[in-house]
């Protein structure tokens, strides 16, 4: 199949109208407004690895007011979907809602490296998991997938697309470039920003995105090495 210019081998039966309508009707369901618990106690952390076919998913629940660790859990899951831009989660989702659920406890907020609703079809890896879950879900992008930033307001510059806010642009560390934050589900932007430079703690990336990159990276590295 081709798709933006180049030619890639995808699952036998795999549709991308199909792909695309589906992100839409995901992408109608989410909610961007707060609708977080009185007081935020847990927060879960996911970032994915790979080594040759296989990803390797880690989901990281922290302490929110001291940001340590509670518990983690690393997926190892055969992937057969290629990496193509705009359609991550289709690679990723399943493998990192596997480490989440076998956490066994219900995160009050979830960091996801990767898109929420910025996004071409408003609908990232952080908006499509935060629905599948339907848990308040923020989206931390170390690049842009679309859109232009706008001016910088100190440490912060909105993301536009075609006229809209989907995002902003946060200087989280000084000497490194912004990363990008977006809506993935139950929460505003506001919040989620707000939530992404409390949990920095002189991190370019949010503790719980910092920590399940160590740990996914280690653990991939671990099988790499036999």
């Amino acid at each position: 199949m081709r798709i933006y210019g180049r030619e890639v081998k995808v699952p036998s039966g795999f549709s991308l109208e199909r792909a695309r309508s589906v992100q839409r009707w995901l992408a109608s369901k989410v909610i961007e407004r707060d609708e977080l618990p009185s007081e935020i106690k847990i927060v879960v952390g996911c970032d994915v690895a790979y080594r040759g076919d296989f990803a390797y998913a880690a989901a990281v629940a922290l302490d929110f007011k001291s940001l340590t660790v509670i518990r983690y859990t690393i997926k190892r899951v055969r992937v057969f979907f290629p990496y193509i831009p705009t359609l991550l989660s289709f690679r990723e989702a399943g493998p990192v809602i596997r480490a989440i659920r076998a956490l066994k406890l219900r995160p009050d907020v979830l960091f996801i490296d990767g898109q929420g609703r910025a996004h071409p079809y408003r609908l990232g890896i952080a908006s499509h998991i935060g629905v599948v879950l339907d848990v308040p879900t923020i989206g931390v992008a170390k690049k842009k997938l679309c859109g232009i930033i706008g001016e910088f307001n100190g440490d912060c510059a909105p993301l536009l697309d075609k006229g809209e806010i989907i995002g902003v642009a946060l200087i989280t560390k000084r000497g490194c470039k912004p990363i990008f934050v977006s809506v993935g589900h139950k929460i505003s932007l506001r919040t989620a920003a707000e939530l992404v430079l409390r949990t920095c703690r002189g991190y370019k990336l949010p503790e719980p995105i910092r920590m399940a990159h160590i740990l996914a990276t280690r653990e991939a590295r671990r099988h790499a090495k036999g």
